[in-house]
């Protein structure tokens, strides 16, 4: 199952998400950044959905600050308010995958977050391919060496 976490100073928000998305997802929630980063760091989160607006912290600025401990989950915002200045923070800064606006439409949202799934499923998957070259690329260059010496 896709683990999602979906971050948004608004507590009914959170509830409409969960209660929407529980079936499909496992969903966790977060009323703030602070709390969002807590939850990564105690569970493997696949995709990262994060209100922009929030006291503190934006969630651009929270993907930004998750980048390097937290490299791996797909991002996307989400925001009530249409600022282009925003959408391009948010993609160059936080490196998002996605920006939607609210109020979300549920079959945007399970298409999306899927969507984020398969890209998140990919790249580790190039990773673990891309470890293995490497390890097998060392192992016949060991190989090679003792027929050398040999």
């Amino acid at each position: 199952m896709i683990n999602v976490l979906y971050i948004d100073d608004e507590p009914h928000n959170l509830l409409s998400f969960k209660a929407s998305f529980r079936r499909e997802f496992n969903v966790f929630t977060a009323e703030s950044a602070e709390e969002g980063r807590k939850i990564l760091e105690q569970h493997e989160v696949h995709v990262i959905l994060s209100d922009q607006r929030m006291p503190v912290m934006s969630g651009i600025e929270f993907f930004e600050s998750i980048l390097e401990p937290f490299p791996d989950p797909i991002r996307i915002l989400i925001t009530g308010y249409t600022d282009i200045n925003a959408v391009i923070d948010a993609i160059n800064r936080g490196q998002v995958y996605k920006y939607l606006t609210k109020p979300w439409n549920e079959s945007d949202i399970k298409i999306f977050v899927d969507k984020a799934y398969e890209v998140y499923r990919l790249r580790k998957e190039n990773k673990e391919l891309t470890h293995r070259l490497l390890d097998a690329n060392d192992k016949l260059e060991f190989l090679a060496r003792q027929n050398l010496l040999s």
